[in-house]
């Protein structure tokens, strides 16, 4: 299972995200997105809605691919799977278990400085797949500082709706380890705006 690295019931870290591997590593067939622009992806979910800003610079490959989902309109219907309050909540799974993705994966090896602290986020990989490897589940940060290694391509931060993201991330049980939400959080609808 793809999972962002989890919190268990005694506080110790647990491995990094797990899903299943793409078995293709081609890219996504959009060109890279312009980083003199910003790019923003708005999730209306069915909690409210949140936006991030891609982070372009570090991860170019992640991103341009994010973006193609984006407007394929790839995560519309998709839910947040993974929910382990304190510290993620991950979507982005076309079979809603960890285990999904787009057929496809990307590598953005992360700085050696990275800090996966509350608002960022970032893709989810399997322990067995290199630094930055990408398919489509991310998760966001929703612990201060939650400890986690340099492994995960970051794909930007979240510039509104942290009450949203917050509301979301207490919709789990913070004693399951696998994050089963509480409650059905869904993606409505996710949009991409560039300025």
């Amino acid at each position: 299972m793809l999972l962002a690295a989890g919190c268990g019931g005694g506080g110790d870290k647990e491995s990094a995200t797990t899903a299943s591997s793409p078995t293709t590593t081609s890219g996504s067939g959009r060109p890279a997105l312009d980083p003199a622009k910003t790019y923003t992806v708005t999730l209306e979910t069915n909690q409210g809605t949140f936006a991030f800003d891609l982070n372009v610079k570090d991860s170019p490959n992640t991103t341009a691919s994010f973006a193609a989902l984006v407007e394929k309109g790839f995560f519309d219907g998709l839910t947040f799977h993974r929910i382990v309050p304190g510290f993620v909540i991950q979507g982005g799974d076309p079979k809603g278990d960890g285990t999904g993705g787009p057929g496809y994966s990307t590598v953005d090896p992360p700085p050696a400085d990275a800090k996966y602290t509350k608002g960022v986020v970032a893709m989810a990989k399997t322990g067995a797949e290199p630094p930055g490897t990408a398919g489509s589940q991310f998760f966001v940060v929703t612990g201060a500082d939650v400890g986690l290694p340099p492994d995960y391509a970051l794909l930007g931060n979240v510039t509104s709706g942290m009450d949203v993201v917050d509301k979301i991330g207490k919709l789990g049980d913070p004693n399951d380890p696998n994050g089963v939400p509480t409650k059905r959080v869904v993606i409505e609808k996710a949009t991409i705006s560039e300025s």
